[in-house]
């Protein structure tokens, strides 16, 4: 990974967890990017708070979460994990729409 991409991902980071404060009432302060919200945040981390984390990501990043198609389970647990699928997806973006 280059330095650029390594800025990127920070800087995507850093937006994820701005994004995520208001649903999730500061409960992200402290906590490791690597950190299980599951497990860290308990039943504070329950469906709806999911569903608005989904919610914040699309809407901070313009991008459109496939609740059936995307692991969101697996995509959504941690900061990291929503980092990189964030990543992801912008570069799937910039690739398709460079080349049309």
């Amino acid at each position: 990974m280059s330095t650029s991409q390594q800025l990127d991902r920070a800087a995507i980071r850093d937006r994820l967890r701005k994004a995520l404060d208001p649903s999730l009432g500061g409960m992200l302060d402290g906590l490791s990017d690597d950190a299980q919200l599951t497990e860290a945040l308990g039943a504070l981390y329950d469906s709806l708070a999911a569903m608005e984390t989904i919610s914040a990501v699309e809407e901070e990043f313009g991008l459109t979460v496939d609740l059936v198609n995307d692991d969101v389970r697996h995509w959504f647990a941690s900061i990291a994990r929503m980092t990189q699928f964030v990543a992801e997806r912008l570069e799937d973006v910039d690739a398709v729409g460079s080349s049309a």
